[in-house]
Protein backbone atom coordinates (compact mmCIF):
# COMPACT_ATOMS: atom_id res chain seq x y z
CA UNK A 1 0.00 0.00 0.00
CA UNK A 2 1.37 3.80 -0.82
CA UNK A 3 0.82 6.88 0.95
CA UNK A 4 0.53 10.72 -0.50
CA UNK A 5 1.48 13.28 1.47
CA UNK A 6 -0.68 16.19 0.84
CA UNK A 7 1.02 19.60 0.05
CA UNK A 8 -0.28 22.26 2.00
CA UNK A 9 -0.72 25.75 0.23
CA UNK A 10 -1.20 29.38 1.39
CA UNK A 11 -2.58 30.69 -1.14
CA UNK A 12 -5.99 31.00 -2.92
CA UNK A 13 -6.37 28.00 -5.24
CA UNK A 14 -7.58 29.33 -8.67
CA UNK A 15 -7.42 26.51 -11.27
CA UNK A 16 -9.93 25.08 -14.41
CA UNK A 17 -10.00 21.36 -13.48
CA UNK A 18 -11.24 18.22 -15.60
CA UNK A 19 -12.81 15.23 -13.62
CA UNK A 20 -14.02 12.01 -15.29
CA UNK A 21 -17.45 10.43 -16.39
CA UNK A 22 -19.74 9.69 -13.31
CA UNK A 23 -19.81 6.28 -12.26
CA UNK A 24 -22.93 6.01 -11.58
CA UNK A 25 -24.03 7.39 -14.91
CA UNK A 26 -21.21 4.78 -16.82
CA UNK A 27 -22.64 1.64 -14.93
CA UNK A 28 -26.60 2.12 -15.55
CA UNK A 29 -25.26 3.22 -18.95
CA UNK A 30 -22.95 -0.08 -19.41
CA UNK A 31 -26.45 -2.03 -18.28
CA UNK A 32 -29.48 -0.33 -20.72
CA UNK A 33 -26.80 -0.22 -23.47
CA UNK A 34 -26.34 -3.96 -23.23
CA UNK A 35 -30.08 -4.29 -22.75
CA UNK A 36 -30.90 -2.23 -25.50
CA UNK A 37 -31.98 -3.48 -29.11
CA UNK A 38 -29.09 -2.95 -31.27
CA UNK A 39 -25.70 -0.73 -31.25
CA UNK A 40 -25.04 1.92 -28.30
CA UNK A 41 -22.25 4.35 -28.76
CA UNK A 42 -21.10 5.76 -24.71
CA UNK A 43 -18.56 9.07 -24.69
CA UNK A 44 -16.94 9.62 -22.29
CA UNK A 45 -17.34 6.60 -19.88
CA UNK A 46 -15.19 6.33 -16.47
CA UNK A 47 -12.74 3.60 -16.77
CA UNK A 48 -12.19 2.89 -13.25
CA UNK A 49 -11.92 -0.36 -11.27
CA UNK A 50 -16.10 -0.40 -10.94
CA UNK A 51 -16.85 0.19 -14.36
CA UNK A 52 -13.82 -2.32 -15.68
CA UNK A 53 -15.56 -4.89 -13.60
CA UNK A 54 -19.24 -4.05 -15.36
CA UNK A 55 -17.59 -3.81 -18.68
CA UNK A 56 -15.32 -7.62 -17.48
CA UNK A 57 -18.86 -9.11 -16.65
CA UNK A 58 -20.47 -7.88 -19.14
CA UNK A 59 -18.24 -9.79 -21.97
CA UNK A 60 -18.05 -12.77 -19.49
CA UNK A 61 -21.98 -12.78 -20.37
CA UNK A 62 -21.07 -12.92 -23.99
CA UNK A 63 -21.90 -9.09 -24.73
CA UNK A 64 -19.61 -7.82 -27.62
CA UNK A 65 -18.07 -4.85 -26.49
CA UNK A 66 -15.45 -2.75 -27.97
CA UNK A 67 -13.60 -0.64 -25.73
CA UNK A 68 -11.66 2.53 -26.35
CA UNK A 69 -9.79 4.16 -23.35
CA UNK A 70 -7.59 6.70 -24.63
CA UNK A 71 -10.73 8.01 -26.70
CA UNK A 72 -13.33 7.24 -23.45
CA UNK A 73 -15.97 5.29 -25.66
CA UNK A 74 -17.34 2.04 -25.45
CA UNK A 75 -19.42 0.44 -28.07
CA UNK A 76 -21.90 -2.47 -27.13
CA UNK A 77 -24.17 -4.58 -29.42
CA UNK A 78 -27.33 -5.15 -27.38
CA UNK A 79 -28.67 -8.09 -27.13
CA UNK A 80 -32.52 -7.03 -26.15
CA UNK A 81 -33.85 -9.03 -23.09
CA UNK A 82 -31.19 -12.37 -24.22
CA UNK A 83 -28.09 -12.65 -22.33
CA UNK A 84 -25.95 -14.16 -25.08
CA UNK A 85 -23.75 -16.98 -22.52
CA UNK A 86 -26.59 -18.87 -20.35
CA UNK A 87 -23.86 -20.02 -18.04
CA UNK A 88 -21.25 -17.94 -16.85
CA UNK A 89 -19.08 -16.82 -13.69
CA UNK A 90 -19.02 -13.02 -13.43
CA UNK A 91 -16.51 -11.65 -10.89
CA UNK A 92 -18.03 -7.97 -9.83
CA UNK A 93 -15.17 -6.83 -7.32
CA UNK A 94 -16.07 -4.37 -4.91
CA UNK A 95 -18.47 -2.23 -7.24
CA UNK A 96 -21.87 -2.02 -5.42
CA UNK A 97 -23.74 -0.80 -8.51
CA UNK A 98 -22.43 -3.85 -10.61
CA UNK A 99 -23.63 -6.65 -7.89
CA UNK A 100 -27.18 -5.65 -7.71
CA UNK A 101 -27.54 -4.46 -11.14
CA UNK A 102 -26.29 -7.82 -12.76
CA UNK A 103 -27.29 -9.65 -9.93
CA UNK A 104 -30.80 -8.56 -10.84
CA UNK A 105 -30.27 -8.59 -14.51
CA UNK A 106 -29.38 -12.54 -14.20
CA UNK A 107 -32.06 -13.22 -11.88
CA UNK A 108 -34.82 -12.54 -14.69
CA UNK A 109 -33.16 -14.33 -17.36
CA UNK A 110 -33.31 -17.88 -18.95
CA UNK A 111 -29.77 -18.87 -17.68
CA UNK A 112 -27.73 -19.96 -14.53
CA UNK A 113 -24.78 -17.74 -13.29
CA UNK A 114 -21.82 -17.51 -10.60
CA UNK A 115 -21.37 -14.22 -9.12
CA UNK A 116 -18.22 -13.75 -7.22
CA UNK A 117 -17.30 -10.25 -5.31
CA UNK A 118 -14.54 -8.96 -3.21
CA UNK A 119 -14.61 -9.34 0.17
CA UNK A 120 -15.31 -5.92 0.60
CA UNK A 121 -18.67 -6.45 -1.49
CA UNK A 122 -19.45 -9.71 0.51
CA UNK A 123 -20.05 -7.74 3.50
CA UNK A 124 -22.17 -5.32 1.85
CA UNK A 125 -26.21 -5.38 1.87
CA UNK A 126 -27.62 -7.40 -0.71
CA UNK A 127 -30.64 -9.51 1.20
CA UNK A 128 -33.50 -7.47 0.00
CA UNK A 129 -32.75 -7.94 -3.39
CA UNK A 130 -32.37 -11.24 -2.86
CA UNK A 131 -36.10 -11.31 -1.40
CA UNK A 132 -37.17 -9.53 -4.28
CA UNK A 133 -35.82 -11.63 -7.30
CA UNK A 134 -36.96 -14.84 -5.39
CA UNK A 135 -40.63 -13.57 -5.29
CA UNK A 136 -39.97 -12.62 -8.54
CA UNK A 137 -38.82 -17.03 -9.37
CA UNK A 138 -35.05 -16.48 -9.39
CA UNK A 139 -33.36 -19.45 -7.62
CA UNK A 140 -29.99 -18.08 -5.19
CA UNK A 141 -27.32 -20.55 -3.70
CA UNK A 142 -25.57 -18.71 -1.77
CA UNK A 143 -21.66 -20.12 -1.95
CA UNK A 144 -20.32 -18.56 1.71
CA UNK A 145 -22.61 -16.12 4.26
CA UNK A 146 -26.34 -16.58 3.58
CA UNK A 147 -28.19 -13.39 1.68
CA UNK A 148 -24.57 -12.30 0.84
CA UNK A 149 -22.54 -12.88 -2.63
CA UNK A 150 -21.25 -14.73 -3.70
CA UNK A 151 -24.20 -16.46 -5.15
CA UNK A 152 -25.53 -19.15 -7.71
CA UNK A 153 -28.74 -17.92 -9.46
CA UNK A 154 -30.90 -19.52 -11.99
CA UNK A 155 -32.91 -16.99 -13.58
CA UNK A 156 -36.59 -16.59 -13.06
CA UNK A 157 -37.29 -17.32 -16.72
CA UNK A 158 -35.22 -20.72 -16.59
CA UNK A 159 -37.15 -23.58 -18.21
CA UNK A 160 -39.24 -21.47 -19.74
CA UNK A 161 -40.94 -20.04 -16.66
CA UNK A 162 -42.23 -16.53 -16.82
CA UNK A 163 -41.29 -14.42 -13.87
CA UNK A 164 -43.66 -13.09 -11.70
CA UNK A 165 -45.02 -9.34 -12.62
CA UNK A 166 -45.47 -7.44 -9.31
CA UNK A 167 -42.47 -7.21 -6.62
CA UNK A 168 -42.40 -5.49 -2.99
CA UNK A 169 -38.78 -4.07 -1.78
CA UNK A 170 -36.80 -2.70 1.14
CA UNK A 171 -34.98 0.66 -0.22
CA UNK A 172 -33.63 1.42 3.28
CA UNK A 173 -30.28 0.17 2.93
CA UNK A 174 -29.92 0.82 -0.42
CA UNK A 175 -31.72 2.77 -3.17
CA UNK A 176 -29.84 0.77 -5.70
CA UNK A 177 -32.09 -2.06 -4.88
CA UNK A 178 -34.84 -0.60 -6.58
CA UNK A 179 -32.07 1.05 -9.52
CA UNK A 180 -31.68 -2.86 -10.50
CA UNK A 181 -35.36 -3.60 -10.80
CA UNK A 182 -36.34 -0.76 -12.69
CA UNK A 183 -33.50 -0.86 -15.03
CA UNK A 184 -34.20 -4.91 -16.02
CA UNK A 185 -37.70 -4.52 -16.22
CA UNK A 186 -37.75 -4.01 -20.03
CA UNK A 187 -36.61 -7.56 -19.87
CA UNK A 188 -40.10 -8.84 -19.26
CA UNK A 189 -42.75 -9.74 -21.37
CA UNK A 190 -45.22 -8.22 -18.78
CA UNK A 191 -43.64 -5.13 -17.48
CA UNK A 192 -43.49 -4.38 -13.72
CA UNK A 193 -44.94 -2.93 -10.77
CA UNK A 194 -42.85 -2.66 -7.77
CA UNK A 195 -44.06 -1.53 -4.30
CA UNK A 196 -41.33 0.14 -2.15
CA UNK A 197 -42.09 -1.17 1.45
CA UNK A 198 -39.60 1.37 3.12
CA UNK A 199 -40.41 5.20 4.38
CA UNK A 200 -37.92 5.93 2.04
CA UNK A 201 -39.49 5.69 -1.23
CA UNK A 202 -37.24 7.91 -3.61
CA UNK A 203 -34.06 9.33 -4.07
CA UNK A 204 -31.50 11.26 -6.18
CA UNK A 205 -29.62 8.11 -7.21
CA UNK A 206 -33.38 6.92 -7.97
CA UNK A 207 -33.99 9.76 -10.31
CA UNK A 208 -31.23 9.48 -12.19
CA UNK A 209 -32.31 6.08 -13.01
CA UNK A 210 -36.03 6.74 -14.10
CA UNK A 211 -34.06 10.17 -15.87
CA UNK A 212 -31.43 7.77 -17.63
CA UNK A 213 -34.00 5.24 -18.91
CA UNK A 214 -36.25 8.02 -20.31
CA UNK A 215 -33.88 9.15 -22.35
CA UNK A 216 -33.01 5.12 -23.75
CA UNK A 217 -36.81 5.01 -24.41
CA UNK A 218 -38.41 3.42 -21.20
CA UNK A 219 -41.08 5.59 -19.43
CA UNK A 220 -41.14 4.86 -15.71
CA UNK A 221 -44.69 5.91 -13.87
CA UNK A 222 -44.09 6.30 -10.15
CA UNK A 223 -47.05 7.11 -7.78
CA UNK A 224 -46.14 7.48 -4.04
CA UNK A 225 -44.34 4.00 -3.16
CA UNK A 226 -45.51 2.44 -6.58
CA UNK A 227 -43.23 2.43 -9.64
CA UNK A 228 -44.92 1.13 -12.86
CA UNK A 229 -43.13 -0.16 -16.34
CA UNK A 230 -45.13 -0.91 -18.55
CA UNK A 231 -44.95 -4.37 -20.89
CA UNK A 232 -43.90 -2.22 -24.46
CA UNK A 233 -41.17 -0.45 -23.34
CA UNK A 234 -37.92 -1.25 -24.43
CA UNK A 235 -34.31 0.22 -24.43
CA UNK A 236 -33.37 2.15 -27.78
CA UNK A 237 -30.10 2.04 -29.26
CA UNK A 238 -27.94 5.04 -30.32
CA UNK A 239 -25.29 7.55 -29.02
CA UNK A 240 -25.24 8.26 -25.20
CA UNK A 241 -23.12 10.79 -23.65
CA UNK A 242 -22.30 10.58 -20.26
CA UNK A 243 -21.99 13.28 -17.67
CA UNK A 244 -18.52 14.38 -15.53
CA UNK A 245 -18.85 12.97 -12.44
CA UNK A 246 -20.34 15.86 -9.92
CA UNK A 247 -19.26 13.98 -7.22
CA UNK A 248 -15.81 13.91 -8.33
CA UNK A 249 -15.68 17.84 -8.85
CA UNK A 250 -17.23 18.70 -5.06
CA UNK A 251 -13.56 17.78 -3.67
CA UNK A 252 -11.90 20.42 -6.28
CA UNK A 253 -15.46 23.04 -5.55
CA UNK A 254 -14.40 22.21 -1.70
CA UNK A 255 -10.83 23.33 -2.43
CA UNK A 256 -12.06 26.54 -3.14
CA UNK A 257 -13.64 27.20 0.08
CA UNK A 258 -10.72 25.73 2.11
CA UNK A 259 -8.43 28.63 0.32
CA UNK A 260 -10.35 31.75 -0.75
CA UNK A 261 -10.01 30.56 -4.16
CA UNK A 262 -12.09 30.02 -7.65
CA UNK A 263 -11.63 26.08 -9.11
CA UNK A 264 -14.10 25.77 -12.17
CA UNK A 265 -14.90 22.01 -13.20
CA UNK A 266 -14.82 21.40 -16.96
CA UNK A 267 -18.49 20.75 -18.21
CA UNK A 268 -20.10 20.66 -14.70
CA UNK A 269 -23.28 22.66 -15.24
CA UNK A 270 -26.68 22.99 -13.24
CA UNK A 271 -28.77 20.81 -15.97
CA UNK A 272 -26.55 17.58 -14.25
CA UNK A 273 -28.82 15.23 -13.27
CA UNK A 274 -26.42 14.03 -10.21
CA UNK A 275 -27.49 14.61 -6.61
CA UNK A 276 -23.99 15.69 -5.62
CA UNK A 277 -25.02 18.55 -7.03
CA UNK A 278 -26.76 19.59 -4.15
CA UNK A 279 -23.45 19.71 -2.37
CA UNK A 280 -22.73 23.03 -3.90
CA UNK A 281 -26.01 24.77 -2.77
CA UNK A 282 -24.08 23.47 1.16
CA UNK A 283 -21.30 25.48 -0.20
CA UNK A 284 -23.39 28.68 -0.93
CA UNK A 285 -24.51 28.35 2.87
CA UNK A 286 -20.80 28.29 4.03
CA UNK A 287 -20.27 31.24 1.99
CA UNK A 288 -18.83 30.49 -1.20
CA UNK A 289 -20.25 32.29 -4.71
CA UNK A 290 -21.03 30.00 -7.57
CA UNK A 291 -21.61 31.01 -10.80
CA UNK A 292 -21.98 29.22 -13.76
CA UNK A 293 -19.22 30.03 -17.09
CA UNK A 294 -19.51 28.55 -20.13
CA UNK A 295 -16.71 26.11 -19.54
CA UNK A 296 -18.66 25.16 -16.32
CA UNK A 297 -19.75 26.02 -12.52
CA UNK A 298 -17.15 27.95 -10.57
CA UNK A 299 -16.86 27.79 -6.99
CA UNK A 300 -15.15 30.98 -4.84
CA UNK A 301 -14.71 30.52 -1.91
CA UNK A 302 -15.08 33.02 0.68
CA UNK A 303 -12.14 35.52 1.79
CA UNK A 304 -9.12 33.63 2.73
CA UNK A 305 -11.19 30.76 3.42
CA UNK A 306 -12.89 31.82 6.15
CA UNK A 307 -16.33 30.53 6.32
CA UNK A 308 -19.01 29.47 9.00
CA UNK A 309 -20.42 25.39 9.54
CA UNK A 310 -23.99 23.65 8.70
CA UNK A 311 -26.67 22.37 9.96
CA UNK A 312 -27.59 19.93 7.23
CA UNK A 313 -29.83 16.60 6.11
CA UNK A 314 -27.68 14.85 3.70
CA UNK A 315 -29.80 11.74 3.32
CA UNK A 316 -30.12 12.51 -0.48
CA UNK A 317 -26.46 13.52 -1.06
CA UNK A 318 -24.46 11.45 1.61
CA UNK A 319 -21.42 10.63 -0.67
CA UNK A 320 -20.51 13.92 -0.04
CA UNK A 321 -20.90 13.48 3.93
CA UNK A 322 -16.74 12.91 4.05
CA UNK A 323 -16.16 16.16 1.96
CA UNK A 324 -17.88 18.46 4.35
CA UNK A 325 -16.44 16.42 6.97
CA UNK A 326 -13.01 17.57 5.88
CA UNK A 327 -14.13 21.37 5.82
CA UNK A 328 -15.53 21.07 9.49
CA UNK A 329 -12.82 21.83 11.15
CA UNK A 330 -11.73 24.99 9.63
CA UNK A 331 -15.28 26.45 9.77
CA UNK A 332 -16.07 29.16 12.59
CA UNK A 333 -18.70 26.50 13.83
CA UNK A 334 -19.95 23.45 14.36
CA UNK A 335 -20.85 21.65 11.30
CA UNK A 336 -23.91 18.66 11.76
CA UNK A 337 -24.57 16.01 9.30
CA UNK A 338 -27.86 14.30 9.71
CA UNK A 339 -29.78 11.52 8.34
CA UNK A 340 -26.73 9.67 6.99
CA UNK A 341 -27.51 5.95 8.78
CA UNK A 342 -27.00 3.96 5.48
CA UNK A 343 -23.48 5.62 5.06
CA UNK A 344 -22.32 2.40 7.74
CA UNK A 345 -22.88 -0.11 5.38
CA UNK A 346 -21.14 1.61 2.30
CA UNK A 347 -17.42 0.38 1.39
CA UNK A 348 -16.96 1.05 5.12
CA UNK A 349 -18.53 2.33 8.16
CA UNK A 350 -18.39 5.50 6.90
CA UNK A 351 -20.06 7.43 10.13
CA UNK A 352 -17.06 5.40 12.24
CA UNK A 353 -14.44 6.07 9.81
CA UNK A 354 -14.77 9.63 10.08
CA UNK A 355 -15.01 9.62 13.68
CA UNK A 356 -12.31 7.98 14.14
CA UNK A 357 -9.98 9.56 11.65
CA UNK A 358 -10.84 13.49 12.75
CA UNK A 359 -10.22 12.56 16.68
CA UNK A 360 -6.70 11.01 15.72
CA UNK A 361 -6.02 14.07 14.27
CA UNK A 362 -7.39 16.22 17.41
CA UNK A 363 -10.69 17.33 16.13
CA UNK A 364 -13.41 17.04 18.77
CA UNK A 365 -16.28 14.98 17.26
CA UNK A 366 -19.52 13.54 18.41
CA UNK A 367 -20.57 10.42 16.86
CA UNK A 368 -24.46 9.30 16.49
CA UNK A 369 -26.47 6.40 15.33
CA UNK A 370 -26.74 7.95 11.67
CA UNK A 371 -25.58 11.82 12.36
CA UNK A 372 -22.19 13.30 13.38
CA UNK A 373 -21.15 16.79 15.06
CA UNK A 374 -17.50 18.23 14.08
CA UNK A 375 -16.55 20.91 16.03
CA UNK A 376 -13.71 23.88 14.61
CA UNK A 377 -10.66 22.94 15.63
CA UNK A 378 -6.44 22.54 14.99
CA UNK A 379 -5.77 19.50 12.80
CA UNK A 380 -2.70 17.51 14.18
CA UNK A 381 -0.34 16.32 11.38
CA UNK A 382 -1.05 12.17 10.98
CA UNK A 383 -1.77 9.25 8.29
CA UNK A 384 -5.35 9.25 7.50
CA UNK A 385 -6.76 5.35 7.76
CA UNK A 386 -8.65 5.08 4.58
CA UNK A 387 -10.67 2.01 5.20
CA UNK A 388 -9.97 0.88 1.49
CA UNK A 389 -12.58 3.75 0.82
CA UNK A 390 -12.13 5.24 -2.18
CA UNK A 391 -14.37 8.59 -0.73
CA UNK A 392 -12.01 8.88 2.65
CA UNK A 393 -8.87 9.00 0.86
CA UNK A 394 -10.18 11.64 -1.73
CA UNK A 395 -12.01 13.92 0.85
CA UNK A 396 -9.52 13.55 3.76
CA UNK A 397 -6.66 14.89 1.32
CA UNK A 398 -8.42 17.96 1.74
CA UNK A 399 -7.28 18.32 5.23
CA UNK A 400 -3.65 18.78 4.14
CA UNK A 401 -4.35 21.46 2.25
CA UNK A 402 -4.86 23.54 5.18
CA UNK A 403 -2.77 21.54 7.68
CA UNK A 404 0.76 20.83 7.61
CA UNK A 405 1.76 17.04 7.71
CA UNK A 406 -1.53 14.82 6.37
CA UNK A 407 -0.66 11.53 4.30
CA UNK A 408 -3.32 9.65 3.12
CA UNK A 409 -2.52 5.84 3.53
CA UNK A 410 -3.65 3.45 0.88
CA UNK A 411 -4.10 6.38 -1.21
CA UNK A 412 -4.43 3.25 -4.54
CA UNK A 413 -8.13 2.72 -3.17
CA UNK A 414 -9.38 5.64 -5.14
CA UNK A 415 -9.11 3.75 -8.06
CA UNK A 416 -12.39 2.22 -7.89
CA UNK A 417 -13.53 5.80 -9.32
CA UNK A 418 -11.48 7.96 -10.10
CA UNK A 419 -8.08 6.33 -10.18
CA UNK A 420 -5.52 9.80 -11.12
CA UNK A 421 -7.09 11.51 -8.44
CA UNK A 422 -3.97 12.35 -6.93
CA UNK A 423 -2.24 12.97 -9.87
CA UNK A 424 -5.05 16.07 -10.59
CA UNK A 425 -4.26 17.04 -7.18
CA UNK A 426 -0.68 17.43 -7.60
CA UNK A 427 -1.32 19.67 -10.76
CA UNK A 428 -3.81 21.85 -8.52
CA UNK A 429 -1.56 22.46 -5.91
CA UNK A 430 1.72 22.48 -7.46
Amino acid sequence: MSQYKVKTVHHPLNCTVEVPGSKSITNRALLMAALSDGECTLHSVLFSDDSRHFLTSLIALGYVIEVNEVDKYVLIHGKGRQIPKKEAAIDVGSAGTAARFLTAMLALSDGAYTIQASEQMKKRPMLPLFEALTSMGAEFTFLEKPGHLPVQVKGAAFGGKKPADKVQVDISESTQFLSALLMVAPMLENGLKIHITSRKTDGSYIRITTKMMHQFGCNVVHEGSLYAIAPAERYIPGTYQIEPDVSAACYFYAAAALTGGHVIVKNVHSTSMQGDMKFIDVLKQMGCAVTEEREGICVTGPKDGVYSGVDIDMNDFSDQTMTLAALAPFAQTPTYIRNIGHIRLQESDRIHAIVTELTRLGIEVKEEESAILIYPGTVKPGIVSTYDDHRMAMAFALLGIRAEGIVIDNCECCRKTFEDYFKVLDRVLA
